[in-house]
């Protein structure tokens, strides 16, 4: 069970209201997840939304890799949520279901495009070593280009904020939808 939902929209202060506002008035067109905890602090949920806002829709990188790498990134946090809100959006992005199902269970998927492997290992080596290699980093920029690498790192620190954001407040997926990692707590 979460343990924070957000405020009930007749009980928001101002500020918390124009950010409930913005976040149901763009592309999600609606507040949950970690969204819905950062409202709490408003300051935090005004400036987090927006930079979600650009990494999910306004990013350099094709919809294909930023979702590959939200799903690499959920998986690797053991995201329930993240994974369940991501999975169908990848998949509908080009990213095949074995593909998402070997990243979900922690193995290597076989990449047929390159870009697609480089995304793999560039966001596993960043967040399991907090840095990536000289010879990864110039792959990356050769076969993306330095804003999509710069776009690429963005990603994986605001993942990164969500992924933190869903495991401390515990949210889940809704009520009867399946989790997809094994949880220590369990």
């Amino acid at each position: 069970m979460a343990k924070l939902f957000a405020p009930e929209p007749d009980q928001m202060s101002e500020h918390q209201r124009r950010v409930y506002d913005a976040i149901m008035a763009g592309p999600r067109g609606r507040v949950r997840g970690p969204l819905a905890v950062w409202l709490h602090r408003p300051g935090l949920a005004e400036h987090a939304q927006a930079l979600g806002q650009y990494c999910r829709y306004d990013s350099s990188l094709p919809p294909r890799l930023s979702e590959l790498a939200i799903l690499t990134m959920a998986a690797l946090w053991r995201s329930d949520f993240e994974w369940w809100a991501h999975q169908p959006i990848a998949v509908k992005a080009g990213i095949t279901p074995e593909i998402t199902e070997c990243i979900r269970q922690g193995k290597t998927p076989v990449f047929v495009e390159q870009d697609e492997a480089l995304v793999y290992e560039f966001i596993g080596s960043l967040v399991e070593n907090r840095r990536v290699p000289d010879e990864l980093y110039q792959r990356a920029v050769r076969l993306l280009d330095e804003p999509s690498v710069v776009d690429l790192v963005g990603l994986a620190g605001y993942y990164t904020l969500i992924s933190m954001t869903l495991n401390v407040f515990d949210i889940q997926p809704p009520e009867g939808e399946s989790r997809f990692f094994a949880h220590a707590h369990d």
